[in-house]
């Protein structure tokens, strides 16, 4: 058996860094990822760039910063200065001045972003790919974790970074709570008559919001939830017809739509685990909770997880504490089950504001809008709580 301080499920962006940051730390770390090579993170380089996108803010660069993953490969990730949101007739705008930094945030070609940190994981950690676990026992000193391949691994905590369907967290029985939008989000590639010269821009309607975010070539990447029925037409619509009811929608932002590219839709949902910790057991990332894309801060909340896990658990290493005791992993869960749920709960009430399902709410939350663009206050305070530099941020986040 081989035995290891950490052993880490999921070798996405979350599971990634954290196991970075702990190797980084002289930690033995093991990753276990269940899809093979050619399909998943540990691939090659992605062939078709920007097919998926992510926005990741200004404290979740400094984490791949400090663990030597940035910049990413030319054309991988371009910065925005400002972000406008609509609804109707008011208007919010935030810039990068309001931080005192050089980017709002950045849109991130997702399979770049996985194949740079898979890169690292193969040279940095013991990656254990395609493997599943079928088995956990847990002992007073460790738990023994069993792979479909007949591997035992020893260790002293277990870290759930498997995505929104745990199998790690359904064996602990945790629950979750959930809210199923019955909504898609459609995200395709738009090319316009105007470059976009890196704006978020993101227009709330009944039904949910349309964003467009900014790409390296001047391009945008379209993200528009929708409700299952109208997204299921629009998946089928012949380009002519999806550009048309962007083009409405988004009432030609960047002047008019040239041409879609990469159309996909995935299931929206909120779910946020009653708890984030269990025996040997943290739960990182969407393992954790998942939120509607609105806000863009589903990948940043599973980067600030492990970025304040690793802040944990190096303390506790350096104290000669056990890593996977419950006192450990309490003092990970005070720090990051608080922020997790405010976050989830406050998406969660402003995709119900704006989409219309919130009686009086809504217009409340559009004049809201308007109230809060005059104020400087109230806009530098929601930028830093967007960027991560709000609250509590772990060391690998922090400016400088």
């Amino acid at each position: 058996m081989s035995n290891f301080d950490v052993v880490i499920s999921g070798a996405g962006v979350a599971g990634a860094l954290t196991a970075l940051a702990l190797a980084a730390a002289g930690l033995r770390v093991a990753v276990i990822e269940r899809r093979p090579p050619q399909a998943s993170a540990l691939a090659s380089a992605p062939a078709d760039p920007n097919a998926r996108v992510v926005a990741l803010a200004p404290s979740s660069v400094r984490v791949l910063q400090r663990l030597g993953q940035w910049p990413l490969a030319a054309g991988s990730a371009c910065p925005y200065q400002q972000m406008q949101v609509c609804a109707e007739d008011q208007t919010l705008t935030f810039d990068a001045a309001m931080i005192g930094d050089a980017a709002l945030g950045w849109i991130v070609d997702l399979a770049g972003l996985q194949h740079q940190l898979s890169m690292a994981l193969a040279q940095q950690v013991t990656v254990c790919s395609p493997a599943e676990i079928v088995d956990v026992q847990n002992q007073p000193a460790q738990a023994r974790v069993l792979l479909d391949d007949g591997r035992w691994l020893g260790t002293r905590l277990l870290v759930a970074a498997e995505g929104g369907r745990s199998d790690l967290r359904e064996r602990a029985g945790i629950a979750l709570i959930e809210r199923d939008y019955h909504c898609q989000a459609l995200v395709a590639r738009l090319e316009t008559e105007q470059r976009n010269p890196g704006i978020a821009f993101q227009r709330f309607a009944a039904g949910g919001p349309l964003a467009l975010l900014p790409l390296a070539d001047g391009a945008s990447s379209l993200v528009w939830t929708r409700p299952q029925a109208h997204a299921a037409a629009l998946m089928a619509a012949p380009d002519a017809a999806f550009i048309e009811a962007v083009e409405q929608a988004g009432g030609e932002r960047f002047g008019k739509l040239l041409s879609v590219h990469c159309r996909a839709g995935f299931g929206l949902r909120m779910a946020l685990a009653e708890r984030s910790v269990a025996e040997r057991l943290v739960l990182i990332g969407d393992s954790a909770h998942v939120v509607h894309p609105l806000a863009g801060l589903g990948l940043n909340l599973g980067i600030w997880d492990g970025a304040a896990l690793a802040e944990v658990l190096t303390a506790a290493q350096h104290r000669g504490r056990d890593l996977g005791a419950a006192t450990t992993l309490a003092r990970y869960a005070a720090w990051r089950d608080g922020d997790n749920r405010i976050a989830a709960h406050w998406i969660d009430r402003i995709e119900r504001s704006f989409s219309g399902q919130s009686g009086p709410w809504s217009s409340i939350a559009r004049q809201g809008l308007g109230l809060v663009d005059q104020s400087s206050v109230l806009k530098q305070f929601f930028a830093l709580q967007a960027t991560g530099w709000g609250g509590r941020v772990p060391a690998l986040a922090r400016r400088g």
